[in-house]
């Protein structure tokens, strides 16, 4: 049996999926899923997002007119480091388990490699590296952003080299190549966060990133 949250982690990346719940879902979907427990957050007529707690799920529109459309949601992994118990909803609790303060990413990729399930290192945006760094499941097209190095007022001091930062989808295939040309990215021996350098493998690329808007996000 997987052990309390990890299996809520796999069946994340392994779907593109919270609960079934997918980003390009309405937002009367996603509550009805999830629950009514939400901060919502509006930036004018045009961009909203609403805060599970764990989970966030933005939306946009062009016009007020229009209905809204599913952009992407964020696991907010690190906060569960902080004691944050409230913040896993009783649907993913009464599914799942309890959910641990950190999670290794290494066990998450050992789990994930025994299903099958592959996940690329992908370059980080500038503002992130070096201390986050990003792996990426095509199929999914799900970002995952774990602790590349420690950085005083750059990573969480809650959180260790290798600990599991949050989880993004989607991310795009094109989003992935326009990293990797803008960095003209080779590959290098690929290693995960905390352990000791693997085999090469040429298909892998460097350090953390999923997305963008992780520096400075709460």
């Amino acid at each position: 049996m997987t052990p309390y949250s990890l299996a809520f982690y796999t069946d994340v990346v392994t779907t593109g999926t919270v609960l079934g719940v997918h980003p390009t879902d309405s937002p009367d979907r996603v509550t009805e899923v999830l629950g009514s427990d939400f901060a919502e957050n509006r930036f004018g007529d045009h961009s909203m997002f609403r805060d599970y707690g764990l989970a966030e799920f933005s939306w946009d529109r062009a016009s007020a007119d229009l209905p809204w459309s599913g952009h992407h949601f964020t696991l907010q992994v690190h906060r569960l480091a902080y004691g944050g118990r409230t913040l896993v909803n009783d649907g993913l609790r009464a599914r799942y388990g309890r959910f641990t303060p950190r999670l290794r990413f290494e066990k998450l990729q050992r789990l994930l490699q025994r299903r099958g399930i592959t996940l690329l290192e992908i370059p980080e945006s500038s503002a992130n590296a070096p201390y986050y760094r990003t792996f990426w499941q095509p199929d999914s097209q799900v970002a995952v952003s774990v602790i590349g190095t420690y950085g005083e007022y750059s990573t969480p001091a809650k959180l260790r080299v290798g600990d599991l930062y949050s989880i993004h989808a989607p991310m795009t295939a094109d989003e992935v190549e326009w990293r990797r040309a803008r960095v003209g990215w080779h590959g290098p021996p690929w290693k995960a966060p905390g352990q000791r350098p693997a085999r090469r493998d040429p298909d892998r690329v460097p350090r953390r990133g999923a997305d963008d808007h992780l520096a400075g996000k709460s």
